[in-house]
């Protein structure tokens, strides 16, 4: 119908109503190709540039390992513990740990809304206000990575470890402390971030994208070292010494971080210890190995369960069958190593 007090012949009409359909098609045609695009259609559905995310991540560990190191440097650690493992270890809290949780989620949460993020610490009832993130992405990654994909925001996961290895953070064996986050996307860690905020220095990775730490050029395949939790000394070494033989080089190490990280070429100042596998034989959190199974998988290594599996990191649940972390070795020759992980469990 013409607007009122405008009288139009009958072609007029047909003109007005052609005119009229195609401004609606426009508009339809607009809003289905903003859908295409991935702009905001709906609530948790928005697109997210993950090396955007890559320098987030980077930018969350390095605050919470200042976090860390202040908390440190001030001498209030206020150490308690917040619970036993199923192996009867106390599991250490620190105001150290709180402060970082603090910096590293809100600051994610605040520049990506959207995203779902895991932590092992709880909120203590206040937001850092200098939880912003300016959105600039480091040259370094820039040159790095140079170039990126966009994924949608509900396929994300995000861990953070603000603080890994306490209990020797209590004990001030602050080379093996760590402030690490994972990016997961479909279950898959794709960003890895491990940050030594007591030797400043940060390891990043992407998968199928670009990294600032490799592979050494040479593994013992023979007689590898292998590294263990001091944590679970017992088991461990016993498993350990079953698979790779008595007299085999171990290492009694804290920290998932500074494990994986003893894994690749890194200088000695910044990590005292070099190993060529790395072992754990009770559960362990996806906190703890997320940030090192990303970092591992962009280099061309793997992490898997003890019987050969992969981690899923859309959920919380506890790894339960082990770890196995190599990065140029055999990964399945290793696997087919390893003896029945029920029978050492008794020991």
């Amino acid at each position: 119908m013409a607007p009122m007090g405008i009288r139009l012949s009958p072609l007029g009409v047909a003109v007005f109503a052609l005119l009229t359909l195609g401004v609606l098609y426009h508009l339809y045609s607009g809003f289905l190709a903003g859908r295409i695009a991935g702009f905001r259609a709906a609530p948790g559905t928005d697109r997210v540039d993950l090396r955007e995310l890559l320098a987030l991540s980077v930018e969350a560990a390095v605050r919470g390992g200042e976090e860390v190191r202040r908390v440190m440097e001030g001498g209030e650690l206020h150490g308690k513990s917040k619970g036993k493992t199923r192996e009867g270890a106390d599991e250490m809290l620190t105001s150290g740990d709180l402060m970082s949780h603090q910096k590293m989620y809100h600051l994610i949460r605040n520049a990506f809304p959207n995203i779902q993020v895991f932590s092992e610490e709880q909120d203590v009832g206040f937001v850092k206000e200098d939880a912003i993130w300016d959105r600039v992405i480091p040259k370094e990654i820039l040159e790095k990575t140079p170039t990126s994909e966009e994924v949608s925001s509900d396929s994300i996961t995000v861990w953070i470890d603000p603080l890994d290895a306490t209990q020797e953070y209590t004990e001030k064996l602050l080379y093996y402390v760590t402030t690490m986050v994972c990016v997961a996307v479909n279950g898959k860690p794709v960003i890895g971030v491990i940050h030594k905020p007591f030797a400043d220095f940060t390891a990043w990775a992407m998968v199928h994208g670009g990294s600032n730490v490799s592979v050494r050029k040479s593994y013992n395949k023979k007689n590898p070292k292998v590294i263990i939790s001091r944590s679970h000394t017992g088991t461990g070494k016993a498993f350990a010494q079953k698979v790779f033989g008595n007299d085999s080089d171990i290492i009694e190490a804290g920290g998932a971080g500074y494990k994986v990280l003893s894994l690749l070429d890194i200088p000695d100042d910044k990590q005292p210890d070099h190993a060529d596998v790395y072992l754990h034989v009770t559960d362990i959190k996806k906190w703890d190995i997320c940030a090192g199974n990303a970092l591992l998988e962009a280099l061309g290594g793997q992490i898997t369960t003890l019987k050969g599996n992969t981690i899923n990191y859309s959920n919380t649940e506890l790894s339960e069958d082990g770890l196995l972390a190599s990065i140029g070795m055999p990964h399945k020759e290793l696997l087919d190593k390893l003896p029945d992980l029920k029978s050492m469990k008794t020991r």
